[in-house]
């Protein structure tokens, strides 16, 4: 302990459970600090599917609001689906969806990229985009 004093550091018991206790003199502030900071740094982002869900008749200020939020997921690496939903005599119209379908992907052009291509699936079109 005086050697730990006279160092200006702190005596650190490394294994307790040893006879005799094995012990360590370090900075245990520096220590713990270089710890938390390894752990942090482990931790990878998992990248989730988000989704965004229009309709053929949705107003253009919803589109672009909707939009606005898939740039934030897709800025914070998660994939995005875009999904027309087609409900009743919508189905008469799938160009109408797919429109729809093709300026949302031109808006999120530039912030990521197509990863599925639009397809049909009985009421509903769906398209997959991955951040760049």
């Amino acid at each position: 302990m005086d050697k730990a004093k006279e160092a200006g550091l702190d005596l650190v018991e490394v294994a307790g459970d040893a006879k005799p206790p094995v012990c360590r003199i370090m900075d245990f502030g520096k220590f713990k600090y270089d710890k938390a900071k390894r752990q942090t740094k482990s931790k990878q982002h998992q990248t989730k599917l988000k989704e965004i869900r229009v309709r053929p008749k949705t107003g253009q200020h919803d589109i672009d609001f909707k939009v606005k939020k898939a740039i934030g997921f897709l800025e914070h690496n998660d994939k995005v689906q875009v999904t027309v939903l087609f409900r009743g005599r919508e189905m008469a119209h799938i160009s109408e969806g797919r429109k729809v379908m093709e300026g949302i992907i031109e808006q999120l052009a530039e912030h990521g990229k197509v990863e599925s291509t639009p397809s049909q699936q009985s009421r509903r079109m769906i398209c997959t985009i991955a951040p760049k």
